[in-house]
């Protein structure tokens, strides 16, 4: 399976999950091979609107461009949504990461696996469906 076909089954998988939790989420066509900024995957509800850029990865560590990062914040604020980046590690759950909790790596931003799991937030922490969050 090419690595564009992993991607794009992963964003489906992450709809699937948004929509099974009550929230309307869709794929955004030619997010990132657009002159216009455009995340992934969009998400709502009668609350919140999240704009998300996924990525899926076998190693440890996922690498973002500052393009890639300048272009989710950018549609956001335009948009009116809450910017959050997607990482998908192998055998491993979503982790979803706020701007401030990336790595910078001097060209873009990274995040491995240990900093997801210490500061990133699992699918349901993020949806608000556990007890206490949002």
């Amino acid at each position: 399976m090419s690595r564009k076909s992993k991607g794009i089954n992963a964003e489906r998988e992450l709809i699937h999950l948004f929509w099974a939790n009550g929230w309307s989420a869709c794929r955004v066509a030619g997010s990132g091979s657009t002159k216009y900024p455009s995340p992934d995957v969009l998400a709502g509800n009668n609350v919140r609107k999240l704009a998300i850029e996924c990525k899926v990865t076998k190693d440890i560590r996922q690498y973002f461009t500052a393009k890639e990062i300048h272009e989710l914040q950018q549609f956001s604020k335009i948009f009116g949504a809450e910017p959050w980046v997607g990482v998908k590690f192998n055998n491993v759950d979503w982790y979803f990461l706020t701007m401030e909790d990336l790595g910078g790596t001097g060209e873009g931003h990274s995040v491995t696996l240990k900093n997801a799991k210490m500061k990133g937030f699992m699918f349901k922490e993020l949806v608000g469906t556990l007890q206490g969050t949002w």
